[in-house]
């Protein structure tokens, strides 16, 4: 069943780490090297955030890392960084694990991602913080995002900025101008990204509707930029003019999809369509307009990813000024294909291939694009 899973999705390499120690799991997934920098080891780059998370079991896990990390390649290549897609998940034994890291762990995690020589790069995702990050920089030059060891710092900034840029330039394709201002936005959650996509949208003048499973973050928002609070069950059917989930991934399902009032979805979290082709497909069908995720939250890979293959700042803040025309193009180019999804992932991939062409391919990456299974979902940092 593993191997039918990895083979199906593409993968170079996917590792199951185990500490004995300290009982630390972990499965770290290495989509597609294609377009990584060659490190002085050899090998290339491929970056992803680390996940911790309390799975239900490992077969739930490995599915996760293996769509996160297929995501971070076309991530990655639709943001034209030279880096390869990768993930890595840190299967913990209960919820308030979660939320409680210890450094023991984090110095055991940087140890799995340094005997993979520099093939993974680590970074931030969920429940794993800077701090995190610089335990893990303990042991580990393949890390990037932390405050003191590692450099880079919290990408949220940059993602949001990234998501505002998507959703003017789903403004710019819809309407024909890229104001924001007066436009009603529904937003899905308020952590790292969602909070700061409100506090900026709200600056440029749009009108905000926000949820949140946390009662005081929904409080702190509403006060700082005006914006009405909705239960978290009434979010997405929303009449709005964009629709913003920022929360968690597949909320865009048979379930919910016919009730959305919305006129584009651009969202800020990943994986929101649960049948990415179908549900895209369907939201065409509706007249609305999907802005793909793995397009429009970019902007934190290219700030950590950036900063890792020595980009400038200038060409960070170039990059994800991009997203704006990039989505654009995109969405035009969507006009002749099945759905603005299949011109996202084609984007991508066209990309991969140039880098075969010019004979960048990692480990049998010029045997899968091209031939391998579609993919089903486009993961985060």
């Amino acid at each position: 069943m593993i191997f039918e899973q990895v083979s199906e999705m593409g993968h170079e390499q996917v590792v199951f780490c185990y500490d004995r120690e300290t009982g630390v799991r972990a499965i770290i997934a290495v989509h597609d090297s294609t377009l990584g920098k060659e490190q002085p080891s050899g090998v290339r780059a491929s970056l992803g955030g680390t996940r911790r998370r309390a799975y239900r079991g490992v077969d739930d896990a490995l599915e996760d890392v293996l769509r996160l990390s297929e995501g971070m390649t076309y991530k990655s290549a639709a943001a034209e960084l030279e880096l390869g897609g990768a993930k890595s998940v840190v299967l913990l034994d209960s919820k308030d694990a979660e939320k409680n890291p210890t450094e023991r762990e984090a110095v055991v995690m940087g140890k799995f991602v340094h005997r993979m020589g520099g093939r993974y790069v680590a970074a931030e995702d969920m429940n794993v913080t800077e701090q995190y990050v610089d335990w893990m920089a303990e042991v580990t030059d393949y890390v990037i995002g932390g405050k003191t060891r590692a450099r880079g710092g919290d990408p949220s900034p940059y993602t949001a900025r990234g998501v505002v840029n998507a959703i003017k330039g789903g403004l710019t394709y819809a309407n024909g101008a890229p104001d924001v201002a007066g436009v009603s936005v529904a937003i899905q959650g308020l952590g790292s990204v969602g909070e700061k996509v409100a506090r900026m949208l709200a600056q440029e003048g749009a009108s905000l509707v926000v949820t949140d499973t946390r009662k005081e973050k929904v409080d702190e928002v509403v006060a700082a930029t005006g914006a009405t609070a909705v239960n978290p069950d009434d979010i997405l059917a929303v009449e709005c003019d964009v629709l913003c989930p920022c929360a968690i991934g597949q909320v865009i399902n048979d379930d919910t999809i016919g009730g959305l009032k919305c006129r584009i979805v651009a969202p800020g979290a990943n994986n929101v369509l649960d049948k990415p082709f179908e549900h895209a497909a369907a939201l065409r069908q509706r007249g609305i307009v999907y802005c793909p995720d793995f397009i429009n939250n970019a902007g934190g890979v290219i700030r950590l990813g950036g900063l890792y293959i020595g980009l400038s700042e200038d060409e960070i803040t170039e990059k994800i000024e991009r997203i704006t025309p990039r989505l654009i193009e995109i969405l035009k180019t969507a006009e002749s294909m099945e759905s603005t999804y299949h011109a996202a992932l084609a984007y991508a991939k066209e990309r991969i291939k140039a880098g075969v062409a010019r004979g960048q391919a990692g480990p049998s990456a010029r045997d899968r694009v091209g031939e391998s299974a579609p993919a089903q979902s486009i993961g985060g940092l």
